[in-house]
């Protein structure tokens, strides 16, 4: 249940989990177009450039009635952002991002007010 990505930015490679619902979502997309090389692969073949996979979460987000800008950034960030607030551990989120250093996970992530308010003091914990 990973998905093995090769080559991404900074040519590095990384590993993140696969969701059974999504793997569900993939195989119906897998017999339907059945894609040659790539998973996801442009109208011509060969692999989606930057610009056409920014217009795919544009017109996703504007389909599902999002009003504030969309973009593939975005989405890394709160996937990051979900995990940090579900208690996942800030080294685990690190390697899923593929940043070599703990600074750069840490300005990606910021806790959110409504994660800061689930905090307990240890002197509530007695």
């Amino acid at each position: 249940m990973l998905i093995h990505i090769r080559n991404s930015r900074g040519n590095k490679d990384r590993v993140v989990m696969l969701s059974p619902a999504l793997l569900e979502n993939l195989r119906s997309y897998f017999k339907a177009y059945h894609p040659k090389v790539y998973l996801f692969e442009g109208q011509g073949g060969g692999m989606y450039s930057a610009k056409s996979v920014q217009n795919v979460v544009k017109t996703a987000a504007e389909k599902a009635g999002i009003q504030k800008q969309v973009t593939p950034h975005v989405l890394r960030h709160s996937f990051a952002t979900h995990l940090i607030e579900n208690g996942t551990d800030i080294r685990h989120i690190q390697r899923l991002l593929g940043h070599s250093s703990i600074k750069a996970t840490e300005i990606y992530t910021h806790v959110t007010d409504a994660a800061k308010l689930k905090i307990k003091s240890p002197l509530d914990l007695l």
